[in-house]
């Protein structure tokens, strides 16, 4: 592993706030254990913890994870000491005011000076909360969303009893506009949801477009930015489809958005936020025992959730202190460092006859995904998976994914029709994958060679 600072960062920083509460008399934590016993069993933890794929290392390129910052794990262990609560500032003031003014300035990257907003415990809460609040303004209306939007915003849905729409999307993973209009024309849409930066490929939904369709038929529009919602920082950096959505999200109703992806927070850390604040007019409720210390607005009385971790606001506090979020930036920069990085992937994957490459186009964040050349889909899905283990046995980690075949180009020959193929999938979120891409191809390119010789 290499150099980490946290442990002398959170040393000091530890120290500074004993002496915050220095005038406290001295107690003995209980229940006790010695040290020798709490130093066994952290030792059992971290060989433990061995058993995991390296998700903190550049050739871990497979799924949406990506470490989080020095400064955010020392912020976040430090406020362990305490404890806090952010469902009231009763239990966790310092951590409350933090959440307030972290929150402030991610909405500051939509435009948004007047909205409602807080923390949740990642995105599928935070989207719930979306979701929940459009049943609230449009009772009794359907949701859509794009195929390739996250598959929660259906189960959300269920649970909230609202009726859920799957709309088509094109070749590049955006959600057809003629297919949403199809559903518009029905007169019972209530919500709209667009996602930019879809889980399977990073595809970006056309935002401004959906906005005019959706204020034609009277629709609201919720943005699922959990994944791609920082790339509003760079979008100079993107093709010119993606950047006119991010130009347009703050017209958006209400915005999701996940500080654990690209954000460098631990899980869990979403954020929702709403462009009314008088919405928060439907949170109201009235608990006696909790809200007794003062007169201004509790985050608990803006939240479906009651406990949540004082720590992940402090974590996020302390990153965007250390790194804020501006576009000429040392966080922007790193975002710039994985785009570089996928855009590279992809022109040597389009380089070489042994795979497809998505027929459409360039990726528009940075997520690739790729296809073997095969004769037909079940061949070159068996190859995919086959790539997919013996890149692991080279210690390169990456993902699997099943997409149409007919946006590689390709049309399932043994079948004579279009239909699903497992293609290859990588993330590449960390800014070190700039750099390590020439090992990270080295590695697929003797995989894909075994396999095709085998």
């Amino acid at each position: 592993m290499p150099h980490d600072p946290f442990l002398s960062l959170l040393a000091h920083a530890s120290g500074v706030l004993e002496t915050e509460f220095g005038s406290l008399p001295k107690f003995e934590p209980q229940p006790g254990a010695g040290a020798e016993a709490m130093a066994r069993v952290l030792e059992e933890t971290a060989h433990r913890l061995g058993d995991n794929s390296p998700y903190f290392h550049p050739l871990y390129a497979g799924q949406m994870l990506k470490p989080p910052h020095p400064v955010a794990r020392a912020a976040y262990t430090l406020a362990m000491k305490i404890n806090p609560n952010n469902h009231a500032r009763d239990g966790g003031r310092a951590s409350s005011a933090m959440e307030v003014e972290a929150v402030r300035e991610i909405a500051g990257m939509f435009g948004w000076k007047e909205y409602l907003g807080h923390l949740t415990s990642g995105g599928t809460f935070a989207n719930l909360e979306a979701l929940w609040m459009a049943g609230q303004l449009r009772p009794g209306l359907r949701i859509v969303g794009s195929e390739q939007a996250h598959y929660t915003h259906h189960r959300i849905s269920s649970v909230l009893k609202l009726e859920f729409a799957g709309v088509a999307a094109d070749e590049r993973g955006r959600m057809r506009l003629d297919a949403l209009e199809d559903e518009l024309r029905k007169g019972d849409v209530g919500t709209v949801v667009a996602t930019l930066g879809t889980t399977a490929m990073g595809a970006v939904d056309p935002l401004e477009e959906i906005l005019a369709l959706a204020g034609r038929y009277g629709a609201r529009v919720h943005v699922d930015a959990a994944y791609g919602g920082y790339f509003g920082l760079i979008s100079d950096a993107l093709d010119e489809p993606a950047q006119r959505p991010y130009a347009a999200i703050g017209r958006a109703d209400s915005i999701v958005i996940d500080p654990h992806k690209h954000g460098l927070q631990p899980y869990g850390c979403g954020c929702v936020l709403f462009r009314d604040p008088t919405v928060g007019r439907f949170y109201k409720h009235d608990s006696p025992y909790t809200y007794f210390t003062s007169t201004q607005l509790h985050l608990g009385e803006i939240s479906l959730e009651c406990s949540r971790a004082g720590a992940a606001a402090v974590a996020l506090w302390a990153t965007q202190r250390l790194l804020p979020l501006t576009g000429d930036g040392a966080f922007a920069e790193g975002l710039r460092r994985g785009r570089r990085a996928a855009l590279e992937l992809d022109r040597r994957i389009r380089g070489d006859e042994r795979f497809e490459a998505l027929a459409a186009g360039a990726p528009e964040l940075d997520i690739v995904v790729w296809a073997l050349r095969a004769a037909d889909f079940r061949k070159a899905s068996v190859e995919a998976r086959s790539v997919f283990d013996a890149c692991a046995q080279r210690g390169l980690h990456l993902a699997l994914v099943q997409l149409p075949g007919s946006w590689f180009g390709v049309r399932n020959h043994a079948q004579n029709e279009a239909g699903t193929l497992t293609c290859l999938r990588s993330v590449l979120m960390k800014p070190e994958h700039e750099a390590w891409l020439d090992e990270i191809w080295e590695r697929l390119s003797a995989a894909c060679g075994e396999v095709v010789s085998g």
